[in-house]
């Protein structure tokens, strides 16, 4: 596994792509810091640059680095969900600009994924994540079903091998405002 995770820290420091499983379906990544590799993806997946596409960090202490403030039921909900779940907190910092949604607000789970785990610990910064299909086609729920034009435009494609415990079906998403409100944007 070290390997892997060298390979693919290298193509992300290096502005690159890399496709990769995570604790749903697989994603789509880059340095979440580096606008130019955002704006990779959103060519590669033909979106619009104004596409929210979601931020996978490791640890529940790294949302104070990318949101100007955590609302005190996001601890509870990230504490207690049992399935995959991305908040959508407002007003993001320390990231890429052409990530950020034009309302200031960014999508962000806490991965629970073994191989993630390891690969942004490794990586020292959060990792975009969007799901690997063109914009407007079916949502791949495994390595077969992904577009060979995702499949040829990125620099590094993770084994299939660490594709472990995933649910390949797209994560809860909450969206929460400053003063706590809760929207449930998709079960």
């Amino acid at each position: 596994m070290n390997a892997v995770i060298n390979k693919a820290v290298q193509v992300l420091r290096n502005g690159g792509l890399i496709l990769y499983p995570t604790d749903t379906i697989w994603g789509v990544g880059c340095d979440a810091t580096n606008p130019e590799a955002v704006a990779k993806i959103h060519k590669l997946k033909h979106s619009a640059d104004s596409k929210n596409m979601l931020v996978l960090v490791e640890n529940p202490n790294q949302l104070n680095s990318y949101t100007e403030q955590v609302p005190e039921v996001a601890w509870d909900l990230i504490e207690l969900t049992t399935k995959p779940l991305t908040i959508i907190y407002p007003k993001a910092k320390n990231l890429a600009e052409n990530l950020v949604a034009p309302n200031g607000s960014i999508g962000i789970r806490v991965i629970k994924h073994n191989f993630c785990e390891k690969l942004i610990q490794a990586f020292r910064k959060p990792i975009v994540s969007t799901s690997a299909n063109i914009t407007g086609k079916k949502t791949p729920k495994n390595f077969g079903e992904i577009d060979n034009q995702i499949v040829d435009g990125v620099d590094f494609i993770v084994p299939q091998q660490y594709e472990e415990d995933a649910t390949h079906i797209p994560s809860s998403i909450i969206q929460l405002g400053i003063g706590g409100e809760v929207k449930v944007i998709r079960e």
